[in-house]
């Protein structure tokens, strides 16, 4: 006799556990961090852009699960897509039939595409990647892809060769024989394309790590370079894609340009189930899979998977329905105009920028003695403390979670649910106001905090 399952009993008796769990069987350095920075929070449910803890009070997430979380936590729509597709009990994964599902969920994300004529399905973003790079090279049949200087695109093996951070890379060589170039630099692209060996660039419209977007009329100049040199251009949309900066796809803000590969994931599992796609052109498609014999020459065996179709396809369905797009695009002006209005207030804040609902905050070295003073601490100890001092007193004191942008950067990196208004926009703008003040005024409990990460940091060189 089976005995029976019980997740909630099983949350109930063992929940209390989880950071000590994590510390005895997964990365015990993260709840180690997570003590540190005093984000060792337990946060009991969630729906749409908020978290509540056991007290029942409310958090607002300007992180969205790094991206993942495109339409908030729980969306009726893509929770009764999901229950609706197993109680089907559908025949899925069987390796030897052509399921309707995949077919229909490719069929939507290329009308967003129209260059674009077909769909890998795999199961993450680094996948996606992955996917783009062997049929980049296969279909070209040159070994090198160029990427560009703090680029991130994953890290698994493939991915991690055109990331551009050395912290990420270090002790995993070797790598594939790929190339960085600067962000933005068609000169550096044009000699290394000179060379005859380049199958592509690899590039997000917007990067991750510091929220930089490709300056204005570069992407369509670095098209057009490629394909004179008979190379290709993959867009990584994995962060980017599906709204998150104000149009469907970042690389869709200037006019002309078209990708031959473009890489997704993320947002697309409705926060769910994993899944990444890489759509591209008709040509590569048919040169990788070329004949019977090359079928299987590229797969995953989660792939496809009815569950993360069914996600996604309830996810696009949302996104039409509701004008998501459209609501990145006005609220996440209104967030940027808003805070780029305190640049002129506050010494410390240096820059607001981005796109749509991808925002960075960069913070920088300021005027007076004595905030100068405070600064140079803090940098001499390690770059990026103070960013990391801006986001725990959001999150202690305010209940808003945010990210600094990437290591040693002072850029913190909002990516909140693209179904936010001008509520949550209010809510934020105050609270890092007040933050902004106290760092300006030399609020002790603050500044007392960056004394204990400068220990931290000078503990772990």
């Amino acid at each position: 006799m089976t005995k029976e399952f019980d997740l909630g009993r099983l949350l109930a008796e063992r929940g209390a556990e989880r950071y000590e769990l994590h510390a005895r069987h997964l990365n015990h350095q993260l709840p180690r961090m997570l003590h540190t920075i005093g984000f060792d929070k337990v946060y009991e449910r969630a729906e749409g852009a908020y978290f509540w803890d056991a007290d029942g009070n409310d958090y607002l997430d300007m992180l969205a699960g790094f991206g993942v979380m495109g339409l908030g936590r729980h969306h009726p729509v893509v929770r009764k897509a999901l229950h609706d597709v197993l109680d089907a009990s559908l025949a899925d994964l069987t390796r030897f039939d052509c399921q309707p599902l995949p077919g229909l969920l490719a069929e939507q994300l290329l009308t967003h595409s129209p260059h674009l004529d077909r769909v890998f399905f795999g199961n993450s973003g680094t996948e996606a990647v992955e996917t783009a790079l062997k049929f980049a090279r296969y279909a070209t049949g040159r070994p090198r892809v160029l990427y560009c200087t703090h680029a991130f695109h994953g890290l698994t093996t493939g991915s991690l060769s055109v990331n551009g951070e050395s912290g990420f890379r270090d002790g995993f060589a070797p790598l594939l024989p790929d190339t960085a170039v600067p962000l933005g630099d068609l000169e550096a692209l044009r000699k290394e394309l000179a060379k005859g060996d380049v199958a592509g660039l690899i590039l997000e419209p917007i990067q991750g790590k510091g929220v930089h977007a490709t300056p204005p009329g570069y992407l369509l100049a670095a098209q057009e370079l490629l394909h004179r040199h008979k190379a290709l251009l993959i867009a990584d949309e994995v962060q980017t894609g599906l709204g998150r900066t104000g149009d469907f796809y970042a690389y869709q803000h200037e006019e002309g340009v078209e990708p031959d590969l473009v890489c997704v994931a993320k947002a697309l599992s409705g926060g769910y189930v994993p899944v990444g796609a890489t759509l591209g052109k008709d040509w590569i498609f048919k040169k990788v899979y070329s004949s019977m014999d090359r079928v299987l020459v590229h797969s995953a065996s989660f792939g496809s998977n009815a569950q993360a179709m069914a996600a996604g396809l309830a996810v696009l369905s949302v996104m039409e329905d509701e004008e998501i797009v459209a609501n990145a695009r006005v609220t996440g002006e209104l967030l940027k105009s808003r805070l780029g209005a305190l640049v002129d207030r506050y010494e410390l804040l240096s820059e607001v920028r981005g796109r749509g609902l991808m925002v960075g905050i960069e913070f920088g070295r300021p005027k007076s003695l004595k905030l100068r003073s405070r600064w140079t601490m803090l940098q001499a100890a390690r770059k990026g403390l103070f960013a990391q001092m801006v986001v725990v007193p959001l999150l202690q004191k305010h209940r808003i979670l945010t990210q600094v942008s990437g290591d040693h950067l002072e850029v913190i990196k909002l990516i909140p649910p693209l179904t936010i208004g001008e509520r949550e926009v209010d809510r934020f703008v105050e609270a890092f106001t007040e933050v902004m003040d106290e760092a300006h005024s030399g609020g002790t409990l603050m500044w007392d905090f960056g004394k204990t990460l400068v220990k931290q940091a000078v503990a772990n060189r």
